[in-house]
């Protein structure tokens, strides 16, 4: 990495003696069919517009402010360069029952998990993945119920059928989804890259230890503009993707209601 880690100023001088005694953080390198995934980058996460964190939590529970707001470019950056190249984009958002049942362990946890993922008077469902960079007709949305986008879903064996060998990682949250999808791919043996603008958490210090961890063991955190230049050399044409089916945008939904 060119510039200094997010997570430095959060690590002791013994940590990072450990860190470079033991080999970790080695470059494990880019593959050579990678999809792009997203994790969760939904209005839940983000609140409808860029606000402090402490006001956007009022309204919805789970937001993570204006971190949400400022890797929403980078991420639509990766989007606009994977769909140039046919490359797959997979997004990740959650779903469940109205009356909570399915809700399992998450209840357990947040003395505010029996509110809706919406926010109370907004017609925004909170699992619809953010608008500015909403999915195309040909991308893939998973739907789960857990921290990985692994744990219950089809999404390995979408990646077999594509026959992707890598995976480039945005979303949210760092600490959360991120992590956990990230450790079960590392565990199915898929090279990853996480972009780092690209992913936010509602809490500074477990972003910033999340992503050393991460690059530590699984993954390489790398800088967006490093991803683009990589994305930009491969060749075309790698990938069969679906088609697609075009529905009507969140808008236009709403007036012909």
């Amino acid at each position: 990495m060119s510039k200094e880690p997010v997570w430095n100023k959060f690590l002791t001088e013994r940590d990072k003696a450990v860190f470079a005694a033991g080999g970790f953080g080695a470059r494990a390198g880019f593959g050579k069919r990678p999809a792009l995934v997203i994790i969760d980058v939904n209005w839940a996460f983000c609140g409808e517009r860029p606000e402090p964190i402490l006001d956007s939590i009022k309204k919805w529970r789970t937001s993570c402010g204006k971190d949400a707001w400022a890797a929403l470019p980078y991420i639509r950056k990766l989007i606009d360069a994977a769909h140039a190249k046919g490359l797959p984009v997979i997004y990740t958002t959650g779903e469940g029952r109205a009356d909570k049942w399915d809700r399992g362990s998450w209840s357990w946890k947040s003395s505010r998990g029996g509110e809706a993922a919406g926010r109370p008077g907004s017609n925004l469902d909170g699992n619809e993945i953010a608008a500015p960079i909403a999915p195309s007709p040909q991308d893939i949305v998973i739907k789960k119920q857990k921290p990985s986008g692994f744990f219950g879903t089809n999404l390995a064996s979408y990646l077999t059928l594509l026959g992707a060998d890598s995976l480039i990682v945005t979303g949210t949250t760092t600490s959360g989804c991120v992590r956990a999808t990230v450790v079960d791919a590392f565990s199915l043996n898929y090279r990853v890259i996480l972009a780092e603008e690209g992913c936010f958490d509602r809490s500074e210090a477990s972003h910033a230890v999340s992503l050393c961890d991460m690059h530590a063991k699984y993954a390489d955190v790398m800088p967006t503009a490093e991803i683009l230049a990589y994305l930009d050399r491969l060749p075309s044409g790698l990938f069969s993707l679906p088609p697609g089916c075009r529905t009507a945008a969140p808008a236009a939904r709403e007036a012909a209601e």
